[in-house]
Parts: C-alpha cells; structure tokens; sequence
C-alpha cells in the first residue's frame, strides 16, 4: 500500500490536488460544525466536548483528499478504459458526503423548510452525527483498499 501511494504522489501535481480537495472539504465542514467562525473575525475554537468530531472532520477530509487523488490518477492511467472503474469514485464521493452530514445554523435553517421531515432529518444528523462520520471513514477506508490494491494490478506493484 505504501508504494502505491509513493506511485501516485511522487508527482506533485497530485499532492497538490489531494490538499486543495482536503482543505476545500475541511473548511466548509469546520464552519457548518461551527469550529471556524467567520465573524467578527476569523476565528477557530474547538471546545474540549467536541474534540472527536473535529478529528473525524479532519479524517474524513484527509482521507477524501487520499482517495480521490488516487482515483483521478487512476482515470488518468486508465485513459480510454476507464469503464473499468468499478465504484472506486463512487465510493470516495460517497463516503465524503456522509462525513458532510453536520448541522449547524445553516443546516438547521435549511433543513427546517421542510416542515415535519425536517425536524425529524434534523434530530436524526444531530443525534448520530459521530456515527455517520464513522461510517463515512469507513466507506473512505474501503474504498482506499480497493482503489490500492487496483491500482498495484494495473500498474504491475510488486508488494
């Protein structure tokens, strides 16, 4: 697995695209969460109670960043082939969008639209938030093995 990932970040135009994909998933997060708070002024606090679900944030977003990169690296070295994808970008996307799943003001405002179904959505994502960012690194996990061990089979890594 190691070398797989010295495969696809040895060239640093895919790192630079796993850290513009983890930061842009780690501040919205963090702002919908409310770590990040935008006014008066910039301003990041992350109260000891909530310690876990910042660190889940900044795993799921770390990870997303990993998985995706490697899956566009994948398209790349695949070319015209690329229907052999399999759910590799599925799963990525997946998983990064169940770790999006927090409710702060914003999400209450929008989620509170939509009457009944909303208060209930609302309860749900606020209740089980830690949960379903647990399932999303697990989805992310899995879909890191899969895309690694696809890609040391199509390019002939020997483990």
């Amino acid at each position: 697995m190691v070398q797989t990932l010295k495969l696809v970040f040895s060239n640093h135009k895919y790192l630079v695209i796993a850290v513009i994909i983890s930061i842009g998933l780690f501040v919205p997060l963090s702002i919908v969460s409310e770590y990040i708070f935008l006014k008066p002024y910039l301003v990041m606090d992350v109260p000891s109670d909530r310690i876990l679900g910042f660190s889940l944030i900044v795993a799921v977003s770390v990870l997303s960043g990993i998985v995706i990169t490697m899956n566009v690296y994948r398209i790349k070295i695949l070319g015209n082939q690329a229907r052999k994808m399999g759910g590799g970008l599925f799963g990525s996307i997946v998983g990064a969008s169940a770790g999006a799943c927090s409710c702060g003001p914003i999400g209450f405002a929008i989620i509170s639209t939509f009457g009944t179904i909303g208060g209930i959505a609302t309860a749900f994502l606020s209740n089980y938030e830690i949960p379903l960012r647990l399932g999303a690194l697990a989805i992310l996990g899995y879909t890191y093995y899969t895309t690694t061990k696809s890609l040391s089979f199509e390019c002939k890594i020997k483990s």
